[in-house]
């Protein structure tokens, strides 16, 4: 019970930032295009409880905890209208990408946060190794998250991004996949091909880590 307690502890901030960071990222990019919905909707903020999943932001992650691994989940979706977009294909192309590329960043922020607490924080102080745990978790999901969601099958952010290369009807055919997402999804989880598709982000990941900490150092 204490280890799954450390772990939701050190994953629970991150997690958060990872997914309201995304999802508000979606909505920004949303409303430079010219569609406001989710801003009249109360989902252009940073407040998490306006993000809220049961399932995908309580239940998922916090199983995910519970059996030791990393806090990997979703937040309820964004409400678009790309018909609002001053220039739909783009519209889409650059909303779909706002999200993971929102994680991108938070990993990239989080591997610099992650070099300055080892050489700044004295060993003296008590939550350092608590603190550096954090920040390397926080890379970690929000990489794992960023990747998740560029996988190009729909409904998931990478379909969309890939859609809009494709005229009408390929892009219908195409988006007819999403009946097949969950045994997708089992398929995902069940074999090593994630795991493939992450370890390269992984290597930059911790790549970045050490670019950092050179700097600093």
């Amino acid at each position: 019970m204490q280890s799954i307690i450390y772990n939701i502890a050190i994953s629970l901030p991150g997690f958060l930032v990872a997914i309201v960071f995304h999802e508000w990222a979606h909505a920004y990019i949303a409303y430079r295009f010219g569609d406001d919905t989710a801003r009249m909707q109360g989902r252009l903020t940073f407040n998490p409880g306006a993000h809220y999943d049961l399932v995908g932001t309580v239940i998922f992650p916090l199983f995910g905890a519970v059996i030791g691994g990393i806090m990997f989940g979703w937040a309820k979706p964004v409400p678009v209208d790309p018909r609002r977009f001053k220039n739909m294909r783009s519209g889409v192309f650059w909303v779909s990408f706002a999200g993971p590329l929102a994680n991108i960043l938070a990993g990239i922020i989080s591997a610099f946060l992650f070099a300055v607490f080892l050489h700044y924080l004295p060993e003296t102080f008590e939550f350092k190794r608590v603190m550096l745990a954090m920040a390397r978790q926080a890379l970690l999901i929000n990489l794992v998250i960023a990747v998740f969601n560029l996988i190009p099958f729909p409904p998931l952010d990478g379909s969309k991004m890939v859609s809009t290369f494709l005229d009408y009807e390929s892009a219908r055919k195409y988006e007819n996949l999403a009946q097949y997402s969950f045994v997708f999804l089992i398929i995902l989880w069940t074999t090593n091909i994630f795991s493939y598709l992450l370890s390269p982000a992984l290597r930059m990941g911790q790549g970045m880590m050490n670019l950092f900490i050179n700097i600093l150092g």
